[in-house]
């Protein structure tokens, strides 16, 4: 599987409104391209997360922890700990991948 910055900005201009858009999954394994609008409104998810950004820079609440990020950065958030990207910039764009069991869920082996 093969998945570009373009191809992944564009499936979100394809889908006006769209904040994300899942490009490629595999087992309990997903990427997602993620670009808030002004305000990144996400609630804690069920599995663990890193985030790449792929551009712009801001703030990232992490288990009330605040950090600042710019592209290149990686962020990790375990599964159901608040967090979100605060005072970003219009150009903000990161891959976010998802991956593990559901938080409560035992691996599957």
């Amino acid at each position: 599987m093969r998945s570009t910055v373009n191809e992944a900005l564009q499936k979100l201009t394809d889908n006006p409104g769209a904040l994300f858009f899942k490009m490629m999954e595999h087992g309990s394994m997903s990427v997602e391209i993620y670009r808030p609008l002004k305000t990144d409104l996400q609630t804690p998810h069920l599995q663990d997360e890193l985030y790449v950004i792929i551009s712009g820079s801001g703030e990232f609440l992490n288990n009330g922890v605040r950090s600042p990020f710019g592209p290149g950065d990686m962020l990790f958030v375990p599964a159901g700990i608040e967090h979100r990207f605060e005072n970003f910039t219009d150009d903000f764009a990161a891959w976010v991948i998802f991956y593990g069991p559901n938080e409560g869920e035992s691996p599957k082996l």
